[in-house]
């Protein structure tokens, strides 16, 4: 069996070549400061990892990517949010949202990846103006979101729930019309799922990815909090499909 190649992180701000990455894992160690996470990200590279592990760093191949102009909302999804049965808000309720996510059940994982560590560095990117929160909210209470770190051109989404039918699905397309508005170009799904991909989402290799994130890291960053556009047309003209 050829064995493994394991980069470990010290204090340095540095990452090896994503090209060295094997099934996707690139190195081990290092921290969660903002600096780290933000050269990380755009560099194709985040952190994915568990309680009692040390800070694993991936860059898979293939990539899961969704373009805001190629955003699909089934029939059903159309009609649910023609109901409006959700206030949609951003970056009003940060930590909820995080730990909404943290205690949302995964099929075939137990406990999560949202460990303390990993929501206090969050949570101070978010203080930083980088990280941002989708939310639903229904009768005052917070019941969908979904959270992700905007860079450039960029948003990497990193994980949502839901407490209220359609609710993660109807914010995350609101959150998608609303980076199309402001001319994001790239929205970074990590890796693939059959939910990402009934909106549209795609693979595609690595280098083609990091080609991509190239072009959209050249725009500025939206920094701080942000919020929907008050004439925000959430359906858009998405395509129907099913």
């Amino acid at each position: 069996m050829r064995p493994v190649p394991v980069f470990r992180l010290d204090h340095r701000l540095v990452f090896p070549p994503v090209e060295l990455a094997e099934d996707g894992l690139l190195a081990v160690g290092g921290d969660l400061r903002p600096e780290r996470l933000l050269l990380a990200y755009s560099k194709g590279i985040f952190p994915w990892y568990g309680a009692n592990l040390p800070i694993l760093w991936h860059s898979p191949d293939p990539r899961m990517v969704l373009v805001p102009s190629e955003l699909i909302v089934n029939r059903s999804l159309r009609k649910a949010i023609r109901r409006e049965p959700y206030e949609l808000k951003l970056d009003t309720a940060f930590g909820e949202v995080l730990r909404g996510c943290a205690a949302a059940p995964r099929p075939g994982q137990s406990g999560t990846w949202l460990i303390p560590e990993m929501v206090t560095a969050y949570e101070r990117m978010h203080e930083l103006g980088f990280a941002h929160s989708a939310e639903a909210w229904k009768d005052g209470q917070l019941v969908g979101g979904l959270y992700g770190v905007g860079l450039g051109g960029c948003f990497f989404g990193e994980s949502m729930f839901a407490r209220a039918p359609d609710a993660s699905k109807i914010v995350f397309t609101a959150l998608v019309r609303q980076l199309a508005a402001w001319g994001v170009k790239l929205i970074d799904c990590q890796v693939h799922t059959e939910h990402l991909d009934r909106f549209g989402a795609r693979e595609v290799p690595r280098t083609e990815f990091l080609a991509l994130l190239g072009e959209a890291l050249e725009e500025s960053t939206r920094r701080g909090a942000w919020s929907f556009d008050p004439d925000l047309d959430v359906l858009g003209n998405a395509p129907a499909d099913g």
